[in-house]
């Protein structure tokens, strides 16, 4: 996933603070807004299937996957304008 226009301050410190040409800055950036980006949902079946690849049961895996989460940012789900509200009112 690239950004049309990754954030010009964050790329200018990634590239002043590793020594990276700004386009090299600029695609670091794109990568690790792509991964934190991944919404929930998508972000539990990856770790799903690495877990099952490497035997474990359902059991662990989900215990696993609960810790990960924890410890992770991940994308927010879409909310509607009634949603919002919801939460703000009650």
């Amino acid at each position: 996933m690239m950004l049309d226009v990754p954030d010009a301050e964050l790329v200018r410190r990634v590239a002043e603070s590793t020594g990276l040409a700004p386009s090299e800055a600029a695609r670091v950036v794109d990568d690790v807004v792509a991964w934190y980006a991944e919404p929930v949902d998508d972000f539990v079946r990856r770790r799903h299937a690495h877990h099952q690849t490497y035997g474990r049961r359902n059991d662990e895996i989900f215990e696993l996957i609960a810790a990960e989460l924890a410890d992770r940012n991940v994308a927010p789900p879409s909310l509607s304008v009634r949603q919002l509200r919801r939460m703000i009112y009650g």
